[in-house]
């Protein structure tokens, strides 16, 4: 049976965390994996009670973090070197930057005959100032060198990695979504009203949600204005709730503390809910304003819950969301026409109701865990026949 490493950054609520879970417990029968990865920082959720729900046991490098360390980088690799050592895996696949980079030298090292990565997102913009995002650029295109295989998680990312920034040539690259364990998120009138009583929410206001790291990628604050604007633009009731906690959760509750909504009308901060499925029970729109994104899991599981989402045009949200059948998409800056599409589906109950069972129907083709394996299956068998 070929064995597989898998390198993911940290366990932090996110699809990374995900991807590498059902790709391990799905794929068993036909590989034999080792799942190492990091732990998350702080502000961030642990994420561990993922693997552990799907019987996955994974191993731990605490010294493998997101904030550069060259006392912790250096360490990390030396135990990857160890770990690949003994396990002597057929492929070492890696996810996300710090993973990826470490662990592909670390397999190049070891002269692991195939090495994968993963792009779930990239830092190639809007993270750092144009120095910095230039010299990630160069080490990424370094790194593709060594690389067997490139996946991307949509058709958009494929682009930009490709094409717009350059990383990597596109023989070597492969599309691959996410997948997730959809039919958890599958809606329930009863656990709708028992998160309602449990965040004293009212049944008759829509109750929208915007889940997520509290970071300036995330852009909070474009999407506070908007529902400044949208107070300034109607006195229809609503609750809004921001799920989450990081580096910006401080300016967050300034902004907030500085509107002056209208009777009806709130926004607060819950920090994290670790069972998303339970808690999108009790949400009737879901949005996202980022920067930058790879492919955001809220929205996904959002419409698997039959929820109708709004997002930014940005990294692969394209790929997983129908514009105008299961939400909407806003091109990024554009204030007015967020505000004024969001109002739209507070007001409108019937076209929630029409987007939120389009959602459903077309996530779950596409954005199946056994889809996830099905993919990623046939892209390692192709490679260890190449081989």
């Amino acid at each position: 049976m070929p064995k597989i490493l898998r390198i993911i950054n940290r366990f932090n609520i996110g699809g990374p965390t995900y991807n590498a879970t059902f790709l391990t417990s799905e794929l068993k029968d036909e590989f034999e994996t080792l799942l190492v990865g990091g732990l998350p920082e702080k502000g961030e959720a642990d994420s561990l009670h993922i693997p552990k729900e799907y019987g996955v046991t994974p191993m731990l490098i605490t010294e493998l973090k997101r904030t550069p360390s060259f006392k912790n980088d250096r360490a990390a690799y030396r135990k990857l070197i160890e770990i690949i050592r003994e396990f002597k895996p057929d492929i070492v696949h890696t996810h996300a930057s710090k993973a990826g980079a470490l662990g592909r030298k670390a397999a190049k090292k070891c002269g692991v005959p195939i090495i994968v990565h993963t792009f779930h997102g990239h830092v190639f913009h809007s993270y750092f100032n144009k120095l910095k995002s230039h010299l990630v650029q160069f080490i990424e295109r370094r790194l593709s060198k060594i690389t067997t295989a490139i996946v991307t998680i949509s058709n958009q990312q494929k682009q930009e990695i490709c094409f717009d920034y350059g990383i990597c040539p596109e023989e070597k690259t492969y599309v691959v979504p996410l997948g997730f364990d959809l039919t958890k998120f599958k809606r329930s009138a009863e656990m709708r009203l028992a998160k309602q009583l449990e965040l004293g929410l009212n049944n008759t206001i829509p109750t929208i949600a915007i889940i997520g790291r509290l970071v300036p990628i995330k852009n909070h604050s474009f999407f506070i204005k908007v529902i400044e604007r949208i107070s300034a633009l109607s006195d229809s009731h609503f609750t809004v709730l921001i799920v989450g906690d990081g580096t910006e959760r401080k300016n967050i509750e300034n902004q907030i503390q500085h509107l002056a909504l209208k009777p009806g009308q709130s926004i607060r901060l819950i920090g994290w809910e670790k069972d998303i499925a339970s808690f999108n029970n009790c949400v009737d729109i879901i949005c996202l304003s980022s920067d930058n994104e790879g492919t955001p899991v809220s929205l996904i599981e959002a419409q698997a819950g039959s929820i109708p989402v709004i997002s930014t045009n940005v990294g692969g949200v394209q790929d997983i969301l129908l514009d105008g059948e299961t939400g909407f998409i806003i091109e990024k800056g554009n204030l007015e026409d967020y505000a004024e599409k969001l109002l739209d589906l507070i007001n409108d109950e019937k076209k929630r109701l029409k987007m939120s069972q389009n959602g459903w129907n077309f996530v779950q083709q596409k954005f199946s865990k056994e889809t996830l394996a099905s993919n990623m299956s046939i892209l390692y068998h192709k490679l260890l026949n190449n081989k």
